[in-house]
């Protein structure tokens, strides 16, 4: 009976904690005790102010000017991967073969649409609703009256010059929609929530004033009883049921990767790239279209269009070896005000050349990403906040006021009149471990100035493990996880490059996991955050209103449950 009591009381408390895990594209929020999360495009559009400021975030990044520098380096990445295919061999052993482009190009030229005769549609403008949230935001019209904001992007605050740009701006639509989702399809109450604890996915690498203003918004702004903060990287390794593991997490618009054991990411091995799903729909399309394209009107800065780009990359993506030649595909369009089409077309080989453009970087310069910073977790003393009186610079600063004092009262009384003091002596934390941080983020940059590939990307990133022993623990598992790699091989494809290039003292085992407890890579994170939550282990982490009113970022540095 204590069992079934135990497991009645466990299921209650879970049903209490809502886990919110925000993304560039989707936002996915729902109880601990929830199978999967609800999952909704993470976009809000908000009526204009007549004579106001427009502002349209695209659904995908936008493409870098063709010029014929760029032209002629997209063909040679394309021609670099489409060669390093046809040197492969099939599973029976036999070599590949290709359709040529020109052929497949020939066939969908001659492809016209189908028009359906049910399916028109308006679009939604006309409701009058001064706040748009979610996929509702897709039928309304580009040109409309509405300004559209995805608060997130690249893995950060959608911090821009332009009108909704401003951390209070973005912080106020992370609100609307997370309170939108709360009340209307977790159906809880406004005045329930203080009864809720909240547990919130942050990115790996962090900005210490962002959590600030996401732990002020989860308590005192939607009115959590308390909450908690857990990296997306030790989420996934909970998720997957692993101790540790090599994490690499490839969202729609940034691709992310570091080291856990038991529950912490490596500082050192944190890295980040500004290129993800999105920017391989966009590398997509672009082969489409040397393909003659049959669908003609599309334009990729469309919403709609962009979804469904989105969507056929997800379809027809794959990396599997075994298929050869052109396949016929069909999809259907339909769009606000225009007829309901179906289309047929034929996909070669360009199926898998997009989903190898996360290994070969050249085609991501359609949309710039390949030749964007690395980002590596900055230190504290590069983090500095006025409210963190433990942070290096607060430390620091109090640290040479206390020795002017101490000088100052020596020499009163004597015992320094002849003795030099150059502020030579004083310690300046963590300069030297700055630099050296700056020199290793040139790691992962190619001779030209280009990120590296993802399998290089892991190789970095694992060697900056402290010991050989954490080196072999991670090479022996490599967990990938995110919506914007889901596609037939990619893990083969993947451990296939890394054998060729990891070191040979670490190639005895090497186990790559893409869908661990045959889960949907995209919620391993969310479903880790879950399984954490109901640990009898973390009562010490929740911080409550009380607490983080009185002492702000002095209890988050206590209590988080990563190096601060």
């Amino acid at each position: 009976m204590s069992t079934v009591k135990d497991q009645s009381e466990h299921q209650n408390h879970a049903q209490n904690i809502i886990v919110i895990h925000p993304g560039s594209h989707y936002l996915r929020i729902g109880r601990a005790s929830d199978v999967n999360p609800v999952r909704i495009l993470h976009a809000i559009a908000r009526r204009r102010k007549p004579g106001g400021e427009t502002h349209r975030d695209g659904v995908l990044p936008p493409v870098v000017e063709k010029t014929k520098e760029l032209l002629q380096e997209l063909e040679d990445g394309r021609l670099q991967i489409t060669h390093t295919l046809q040197s492969c061999v099939q599973s029976n052993g036999q070599r590949r073969y290709a359709t040529p482009p020109q052929q497949i190009a020939a066939f969908n030229r001659r492809s016209q649409p189908e028009v359906l005769p049910d399916g028109q549609t308006d679009w939604c403008d006309k409701d009058g609703r001064d706040v748009v949230i979610g996929e509702d935001v897709l039928q309304l019209n580009p040109n409309g009256e509405y300004n559209v904001h995805f608060p997130i992007r690249r893995g950060e605050l959608n911090l821009h010059a332009g009108v909704g740009g401003s951390l209070f701006a973005v912080m106020s639509d992370l609100q609307s929609i997370w309170e939108h989702v709360l009340h209307t399809r977790l159906e809880i109450k406004p005045s329930d929530m203080k009864h809720y604890r909240a547990v919130l996915v942050i990115p790996d690498i962090y900005n210490r004033a962002h959590l600030r203003e996401y732990v002020t918004l989860l308590l005192n702004q939607i009115g959590f009883g308390c909450c908690f903060l857990v990296q997306d990287h030790v989420a996934a390794t909970f998720g997957a049921g692993l101790g540790y593991a090599c994490v690499v997490d490839v969202g729609d618009g940034k691709t992310s990767v570091s080291c856990v054991e038991d529950g912490i990411s490596h500082p050192n091995t944190r890295v980040r790239f500004d290129y993800g799903g999105a920017d391989v729909t966009q590398v997509f399309y672009w082969l489409l279209q040397k393909c003659a394209f049959p669908y003609r009107e599309c334009n990729e800065q469309m919403p709609l269009d962009g979804v469904l780009l989105r969507r056929l990359k997800e379809d027809f993506g794959h990396v599997n070896l075994d298929v050869c030649g052109s396949v016929e595909k069909s999809f259907t369009v339909q769009h606000p005000a225009t007829p309901k089409r179906h289309y047929t077309l034929q996909v070669g080989d360009e199926a898998m050349v997009a989903p190898l453009s996360i290994f070969y970087t050249e085609l991501l310069a359609i949309t710039g990403a390949n030749r964007t910073a690395p980002k590596t977790q900055n230190r504290c003393s590069s983090q500095p906040h006025p409210e963190d009186c433990f942070d290096a610079e607060y430390i620091r600063e109090t640290g040479r006021r206390n020795k002017d004092n101490l000088e100052q009262s020596a020499i009163d009384s004597g015992a320094l009149a002849n003795t030099d003091a150059p502020d030579e002596d004083l310690v300046v934390d963590g300069l030297e471990q700055e630099r050296e941080a700056k020199s290793n983020d040139r790691d992962y940059l190619l001779p030209g100035g280009q990120l590296v590939g993802l399998d290089q990307a892991v190789i970095q990133s694992i060697e900056r493990c402290p010991t050989d022993e954490l080196k072999r623990k991670m090479y022996s598992c490599i967990l990938i996880v995110g919506g914007g790699i889901k596609f037939a091989g990619i893990a083969s494809w993947l451990q296939s490059q890394l054998a060729r290039k990891i070191p040979a003292a670490y190639r005895s085992e090497q186990s790559i996991v893409s869908s661990p407890k045959d889960m949907d890579p995209e919620i391993t994170s969310w479903k880790g955050a879950a399984v954490m939550s109901c640990l009898e282990s973390v009562v010490e982490l929740w911080l409550t209103e009380p607490e983080w009113t009185r002492y702000g970022l002095r209890i988050l540095r206590e209590k988080a449950v990563f190096m601060w």
